[in-house]
């Protein structure tokens, strides 16, 4: 009966009610089963971050063509000495020959201009004295503005500058490079790319991503002769 009496005391008893509605709902019984701090937040946000970044995967760099393979033909064109345009072939580049064939997303532009096609021309002598007979840098880009670039570089017979002015090469071996979405309006290039052929067979392929300048250059090239 007194057990009884007891809570019935409590149930009834406003004062009880309150103190235990208080202690159930406080901001001390809360935070000590759901933890939203700020910190904790940050925290669980960082964590979900670095899980999807784990798994992640880099993207594969990848050409129509590959080491192994046939070079595939195609007519470029290019200003002689005389300054006669003139056409010749990837297969008369490249038959029976050491050929280095290098490409870039575009003439004038920063990259291409200081360092890739200057580095082949620096580098000419040594890349012929271990046997290569033609260094071609192929951009798509006319034939006209090929010669501009050459004359404004002052390059003679180092390096052959040819226009893949339609992108027949580029797409042929799959390194197109779209670049309608920039400002500049670039449109379809090339991306970078250093080639070593032996009778028109890809012994190397030096493939940037895009238009970086990492391992397509002439130094790399030399290091594998």
């Amino acid at each position: 009966m007194a057990a009884t009496l007891s809570i019935s005391r409590l149930l009834l008893s406003p004062a009880a009610a309150t103190t235990t509605t208080k202690s159930l709902i406080s901001p001390v019984s809360l935070s000590s089963k759901l933890s939203f701090s700020p910190l904790s937040l940050k925290l669980q946000s960082k964590a979900i971050q670095s899980k999807a970044f784990s798994t992640r995967q880099t993207p594969t760099i990848t050409a129509a063509i590959t080491v192994g393979d046939k070079l595939p033909d195609a007519t470029l064109s290019y200003f002689d000495s005389d300054d006669e345009l003139q056409t010749t072939t990837i297969s008369s580049l490249t038959a029976g020959k050491k050929s280095i064939l290098f490409a870039v997303p575009g003439a004038f532009t920063p990259t291409c201009s200081q360092k890739h096609l200057p580095g082949f021309v620096e580098k000419s002598a040594e890349l012929k004295a271990k046997g290569i007979d033609v260094i071609a840098c192929v951009s798509v880009n006319d034939a006209f503005v090929m010669k501009a670039w050459k004359e404004n570089l002052g390059i003679k017979d180092e390096v052959l500058l040819l226009s893949d002015g339609n992108g027949e090469f580029t797409k042929k071996i799959g390194c197109e490079l779209d670049l309608s979405d920039k400002p500049v309006g670039l449109g379809v290039r090339s991306r970078r790319y250093a080639i070593l052929a032996e009778d028109g067979v890809v012994k190397v392929l030096n493939l940037e991503e895009g238009g970086a300048f990492t391992f397509s250059g002439a130094d790399d090239i030399l290091k594998l002769l």
